[in-house]
């Protein structure tokens, strides 16, 4: 059987994802003429062009897409190889992928993430943030963070880490002038900031005085895709909107933004972290789930 150039896959690995050999040769900490070598070799080897090069660009061929593909797959099963041989000394290490969400992933995942990167400098961390929900086994994920339902699929483990809050917010400036709403019907004669994607708005979860939940549909003159934009649009005083505790803790404190209609947080969307059950639970993912679990535990993490 002939010998599996590994050299050569991995330079045109990550000569495919820099897009060029001199990123290549920075990322394995070689020469650009040394990539190159490599990679002709391996398709001398292979009897296939994987490469169409330019003077000022680089693109993998069919073929080499095809392989690319494969060769990624081929190299994360050797590092969660590794992985499992450095479980037995039950020391993080490796290269770790996380996929978090946008602002929930920067502004809450991400300050445990640093702090793990820190403490284990063996593992090499990389975070991917985005609002899709990606396919941890086709994309090379080892774990991601989960907002909302999660899908009956028998691919995936999961732990619970945290419980999302949300309150119904307004600057004190738009409540000076537009008044307080005092019932949910009140919210028709306000200005509402919805959260919506796709010319679907989501629904609102309010708590009533006497405890039960009701579902409400806004009927928002400002619709965003995104909830930073929200909580700037609530600051900005341009009207009423319901936002996450993670989000509007700071806020709140402050008094930038003031509760309205109830005092109450309404649970209702569960955060999880997911990873495939296909792989072990190596020391790298663990670590990551603990430390969240620890995180989002804490007494008073977010706004009261």
């Amino acid at each position: 059987m002939e010998s599996v150039d590994l050299q050569g896959i991995v330079a045109f690995v990550q000569a495919v994802e820099a897009g060029s050999f001199t990123g290549a040769g920075e990322r394995m900490h070689v020469t650009k003429s040394a990539v190159g070598k490599s990679i002709a070799q391996l398709e001398q080897r292979l009897g296939v062009r994987l490469l169409n090069r330019t003077t000022r660009s680089l693109s993998p061929t069919s073929e080499g897409i095809s392989y690319y593909e494969a060769c990624v797959r081929a190299l994360a099963e050797i590092e969660t190889a590794q992985s499992l041989l450095a479980a037995r000394r039950q020391v993080p290490s490796g290269r770790l992928r996380i996929d978090v969400p946008l602002a929930f992933g920067r502004r809450c995942v991400a300050p445990v993430l640093f702090d793990i990167s820190k403490n284990f400098p063996d593992l090499t961390v990389e975070i991917s943030f985005n609002d899709r929900r990606v396919d941890l086994i086709e994309e090379g994920i080892d774990l991601a963070i989960r907002m909302g339902e999660l899908d009956d699929s028998l691919s995936l483990a999961a732990r619970r880490i945290y419980a999302q809050r949300s309150a119904i917010c307004a600057a004190p400036a738009y409540l000076e002038r537009h008044g307080r709403p005092r019932k949910v019907e009140d919210l028709a004669a306000h200005s509402v900031i919805g959260y919506g994607r796709e010319g679907v708005i989501r629904p609102w979860t309010i708590k009533h005085p006497d405890g039960h939940l009701v579902t409400f549909v806004p009927k928002a003159r400002l619709v965003l895709g995104h909830g930073e934009p929200m909580l700037d649009a609530a600051l900005a005083g341009c009207g009423i909107s319901f936002l996450p505790t993670w989000l509007a803790a700071d806020s709140l404190r402050s008094g930038d933004l003031e509760m309205v209609l109830s005092d109450c947080l309404v649970e209702h969307i569960v955060v999880h972290a997911v990873w495939p059950v296909t792989r072990a639970l190596t020391p790298k993912v663990r670590v990551v789930v603990d430390a969240l679990v620890t995180h989002f535990s804490a007494p008073a993490w977010d706004a009261e």
